[in-house]
């Protein structure tokens, strides 16, 4: 099974929570009485912003919030459902701008773009779950209907709007997850890659031929003289969202005429 998935848990227990049915808010025992789901769920978000996901466990957020696991359970089942809930509620936090007729299709669905791309800034733990089920709650259903929004009145059918927004949102949270990827490995190795480059340039140019790699000699050495480094998380983005908007321009022109 994947790491962290989204969508394990018991999924009667799941919805209960996501839409805070009455008597799922809070827990009828307990030596904290004034503890909520939204207390446990806000604390379990807050320990990922800052220690990563893998931090977030049942006994953790537990004494993060001064309780017994056992109390802890009280509130919500265990961490398949608590991912969902935390999911939920980070969608639900994300700033929703109306997409008016007269902005131009590409705006919106870039918007649609920085909107998640700042949320995986934010939230860096996001861009490492597995949502092949994403949570049914209010929070990424809200998100959901808005981002469609970006692509409505283009001419494009229900299955093919969905798609859409799927692939642009497969593109951030992949340039997204490439770019946390790079920061991590410059911090737990304390090497920038400027420095990684110093270090292993000499041993490459013993064993490197540049007749034997014509293209790749001249290709990376452009790219790597723009960038100043091997990659640009940044280039990545920018390069690659223009692309995306560039097909479902091709699309939206084929079904319009």
């Amino acid at each position: 099974m994947a790491k962290n998935p989204s969508g394990t848990g018991d999924p009667a227990r799941t919805l209960e929570l996501l839409w805070r049915k009455p008597g799922h808010g809070r827990a009828a025992r307990g030596p904290k009485q004034g503890l909520t789901v939204d207390a446990v769920v806000g604390t379990a978000v807050t320990l990922a912003d800052r220690e990563g996901i893998d931090a977030v466990t049942m006994r953790a957020l537990a004494q993060e919030l001064g309780v017994t696991p056992m109390t802890l359970y009280t509130y919500v089942p265990g961490k398949a459902e608590l991912l969902d809930l935390m999911l939920d509620t980070v969608h639900q936090r994300m700033p929703r701008p109306e997409h008016t007729a007269t902005t131009p299709w590409r705006a919106r669905v870039e918007a649609v773009a920085e909107a998640n791309r700042a949320l995986f800034r934010q939230h860096p733990w996001v861009a490492a779950l597995n949502v092949t089920r994403p949570p049914l709650g209010p929070g990424s259903l809200d998100k959901y209907e808005h981002e469609l929004g970006a692509f409505e009145g283009l001419g494009l059918d229900d299955v093919e709007m969905d798609a859409s927004l799927a692939h642009l949102l497969a593109f951030v949270q992949s340039t997204a997850r490439a770019a946390i990827d790079a920061q991590a490995v410059a911090r737990d190795t304390a090497l920038s890659d400027a420095d990684w480059w110093a270090a292993n340039a000499p041993l490459l140019d013993q064993v490197f031929d540049p007749s034997r790699y014509p293209l790749a000699t001249r290709v990376g050495a452009a790219a790597g003289e723009a960038h100043h480094a091997p990659s640009s998380p940044e280039h990545a983005y920018t390069f690659g969202l223009a692309r995306v908007l560039d097909g479902f321009a091709r699309l939206i022109e084929s079904r319009s005429g």
